[in-house]
């Protein structure tokens, strides 16, 4: 079966006319670089998922917000640690140098020297959401590429069989006759741009939604994770008023 389909596909090709070649090609790149970005995008995901569980583990065992900070310097291999490292760097330039050296040093006692004010606490609160935001840019990209491949391929598809049909009827009206066996191999190879087009689609849609569904779960993880960490950071640091 999948034998005829490629012979049928392969004959069509042939039989078809420049445009309609034309646009075969085009689909075919474009279904190269749509599974590039689908593999690529997959692996880049199946890190990232790993990398968020791992890191939000390790920073539920912690006694305060910057412990694993302090402790560790995360590296921001991933969206969830790039967000914490960035709160964190932007939360230790408002603190006092002295009490950014004990913090440092890990010999702070805890007795509310760390203090800020409100409206410092809401500059940190911008630094993470702002880090958030870009997480969020960051973790969707090349989706994009995949969403136009899937769209576009079917519409040229669809263009390529519009205009393989009309010159069949114009080779017709030119011919005088209206014999099937004419222009039966017209219709046939014009059709041949819409099944490759839904060949490249069908697959890149389960695909992107697929996808989609991992990316809102990490993306769910780190707007959780933000809002819990502007959050222990109000209730650990904000104590000198406005």
């Amino acid at each position: 079966m999948t034998m005829m389909l490629a012979n049928s596909l392969i004959d069509g090709f042939r039989e078809s006319n420049a445009i309609g070649q034309g646009i075969v090609v085009l689909q075919l790149a474009g279904s190269v670089a749509m599974f590039a970005a689908i593999i690529g995008k997959w692996r880049e995901l199946k890190f990232v998922s790993s990398a968020t569980r791992r890191f939000l583990r390790d920073f539920a065992s912690g006694k305060d917000v910057l412990e694993y900070y302090l402790s560790r310097r995360p590296s921001a291999t991933s969206g969830i640690e790039r967000i914490y490292k960035d709160t964190c760097e932007r939360l230790l330039k408002l603190l006092t140098p002295d009490v950014r050296s004990l913090l440092v040093g890990k010999q702070t006692d805890g007795d509310g020297a760390a203090a800020l004010t409100a409206r410092e606490i809401e500059l940190v609160r911008g630094q993470c959401e702002h880090a958030l935001d870009e997480e969020e840019i960051r973790v969707e990209g090349s989706m994009g590429v995949i969403a136009t491949v899937v769209a576009l391929s079917p519409m040229l598809g669809l263009l390529g069989t519009v205009w393989g049909v009309l010159d069949a009827f114009a080779d017709m009206g030119s011919a005088g006759s209206a014999n099937l066996a004419t222009i039966a191999p017209s219709i046939s190879s014009a059709l041949v741009t819409t099944v490759v087009g839904l060949i490249i689609a069908i697959p890149g849609v389960c695909a992107f939604n697929a996808m989609n569904a991992q990316i809102r779960e990490i993306t769910s993880d780190m707007e959780g994770f933000a809002d819990e960490l502007t959050g222990r950071i109000a209730c650990e640091f904000q104590g000198r008023g406005a």
